[in-house]
């Protein structure tokens, strides 16, 4: 009973605290206050609160094993990698909101901006626990909802919304899709449950290939798979930079958990799952590099970086589907690059946001931030060039930091199959590892060894102080989780656990 409460508190907090937001930050929105809405302190409260049933669920999973909730017919499961997906969705959402309060302050609309975050927080925890494949594409779906506003939310810029339909189109597509791959399996095993569908299809090798394609591509658009990531440069680029974090952090890796999730209903096809996704990591982490190097908008950057570093998740995912317990150690590799790629990158998109903020967006400029604008920041803003810096160099490899550290664990685990294929992956990834630091270093380079930018020396002073605790909170996990990196073994190790139980 206690531990279906738990789970209970762990929706209903989020979902009930979307509409206290939205309602207070109208009230608040009428008075015409200058400053931050009370929408924002109210989500931050909300994220706090729903921290709580979140610790207690994970503690007992830890402890005693995966939680249940049964309600009619739905049955929702917290393991490991609902775990960890949960912690990063808060982590980083208690980040985004935070810095939001001052970056947003001008903007009209803040109520619905703070209630579609609440919302997407609620999804991704909806979709984690998810136990069939009809409730996994309905969590997705109300995700997707809310992420197309949240990018298109600068709605009277053109761009912004040209962005936020490419990504519904694109991702109407994909959904069109996995709708077909669950029709393809209800009607080959009369099954939605994932449990009971693998023993149904073992036997019709045809009817999983073709649900399995429609599935990897329909979610594989979702998480940014090459060639299924035209939508994503673009709404990186358009929404605001905490959105932003959020896409490239948490969104893009959900996808990736609902499409395993998905995918395990088709079990007994794992191995060849499993080369599917080693494809995908190659191209991915070959095709996000070379798209980086040659961006001078530091958002797209960022975005092309996003869809290289998808590329080590799905390595390691195809590691461990293709060599089994061989290469476990690469399955918590991948769910712990999942946290510290959020943390590293969501740190990277908010300090260049702080920095355009300063830079243009107090002064009613909104032009992107530029390769050029940043040149000679550290004399002027030592602390958004230090957080800055850290986040590049993280997301670049450089040890001791946590992207070293993860990354390291996904390479690990794929050497341990002792295939000369898997260790021909790891060097080949270790290399792509390597060339991202060809457009990260000139970034600091640029920070701290040029002259000033016109733009950075008209730029306003001051750093506001939500902001400033939403980087440090992130700084503290990418910079603590290089040099500890046991911190969080105990909840990758779960999740990589799950997801064994899952295949095998």
């Amino acid at each position: 009973m206690i531990q279906s409460k738990t789970l209970i508190w762990l929706f209903l907090i989020p979902m009930i605290s979307a509409v206290i937001v939205y309602i207070s930050g109208r009230i608040s929105a009428k008075k015409d206050t200058p400053g931050p809405n009370n929408a924002a302190w109210l989500c931050v409260a909300a994220i706090i609160l729903t921290a709580i049933p979140f610790g207690v669920a994970m503690n007992s999973v830890l402890t005693k094993g995966a939680l249940a909730l049964t309600v009619g017919k739905v049955t929702l499961q917290f393991d490991g990698i609902s775990g960890i997906m949960t912690l990063t969705a808060l982590l980083l959402g208690l980040a985004v909101v935070l810095f939001s309060a001052d970056y947003m302050s001008n903007d009209p609309g803040q109520e619905k901006f703070y209630a579609l975050i609440m919302i997407l927080l609620t999804s991704i925890i909806g979709l984690s626990t998810s136990t069939d494949l009809f409730n996994i594409y309905i969590w997705f779906e109300l995700m997707a909802v809310s992420t197309y506003s949240l990018v298109a939310f600068y709605r009277d810029r053109v761009t912004s919304l040209e962005a936020g339909i490419k990504y519904l189109v694109q991702s109407a597509s994909g959904s069109a899709l996995i709708i077909l791959g669950v029709a393809i399996t209800f009607g080959t095993t009369g099954e939605i449950s994932m449990a009971s569908i693998p023993a149904l299809i073992a036997t019709s090798k045809s009817a999983a290939i073709a649900a399995g394609a429609c599935f990897i591509i329909g979610y594989g658009i979702k998480c940014a798979f090459v060639p299924l990531h035209f939508w994503l440069p673009d709404a990186h680029s358009q929404a605001p930079s905490g959105i932003s974090a959020l896409l490239s952090g948490i969104v893009i890796e959900t996808g990736l958990v609902a499409l395993l999730r998905t995918l395990s209903a088709l079990s007994p096809f794992a191995t060849a799952f499993g080369n599917v996704f080693l494809i995908f990591g190659v191209f991915n982490m070959v095709i996000g590099n070379l798209g980086a190097l040659r961006q001078k908008e530091i958002k797209r950057m960022f975005a092309f970086s996003s869809i290289s570093h998808m590329g080590y998740i799905a390595l390691g995912i195809g590691f461990t589907l293709t060599f089994g317990k061989s290469s476990v150690l690469a399955s918590e590799g991948v769910f712990f690059h999942i946290f510290t790629h959020a943390t590293m990158k969501g740190l990277a998109f908010l300090a260049a946001g702080a920095i355009v903020y300063n830079l243009k967006l107090a002064k009613g400029d909104h032009s992107p931030l530029m390769v050029d604008d940043l040149n000679g920041l550290s004399q002027r803003y030592p602390f958004y060039a230090l957080l800055f810096s850290v986040a590049v160099l993280a997301l670049g490899g450089l040890p001791p930091l946590s992207g070293f550290m993860s990354k390291w664990q996904i390479f690990a685990g794929g050497a341990a199959s002792k295939n000369l294929w898997a260790i021909l992956l790891v060097v080949f990834a270790g290399i792509n590892s390597v060339l991202s630091l060809g457009y990260y270093a000139p970034l600091v380079n640029r920070i701290y060894r040029h002259q000033p930018s016109e733009s950075a020396e008209a730029g306003l002073p001051g750093i506001p102080a939500a902001m400033s605790l939403s980087l440090i909170i992130l700084a503290v996990f990418v910079i603590s989780l290089g040099l500890a990196p046991a911190i969080l073994s105990h909840i990758t190790n779960s999740a990589a656990n799950a997801l064994y139980a899952m295949f095998f």
